[in-house]
């Protein structure tokens, strides 16, 4: 389970790297996780996910218990609290 986001899914994806010559060699782009500790106050506990930098921007604009539910309510996730 490393290298991938625990709330969205992105993942390591696969691509070249370009020499100034033009010579193509396979390399991996992988995503910007950072573990992070988001507090809950509507079930007032800590919960620590290793999340992508985009994630944390979304959380820090909607709220984590509000983004949670989004993904409950698609079926991405099932929250157990």
């Amino acid at each position: 389970m490393a290298n991938f986001c625990e709330l969205s899914g992105k993942g390591p994806i696969s691509g070249h790297s370009v020499s100034h010559s033009n010579v193509k060699t396979k390399r991996k782009f992988l995503p910007n996780l950072q573990k992070k500790s988001f507090y809950i106050p509507e079930i007032g506990r800590y919960i620590e996910l290793k999340v992508c930098t985009q994630v944390i921007r979304t959380i820090n604009k909607k709220g984590i218990y509000v983004y949670l539910k989004e993904l409950e309510k698609k079926g991405e996730i099932s929250l157990g609290f």
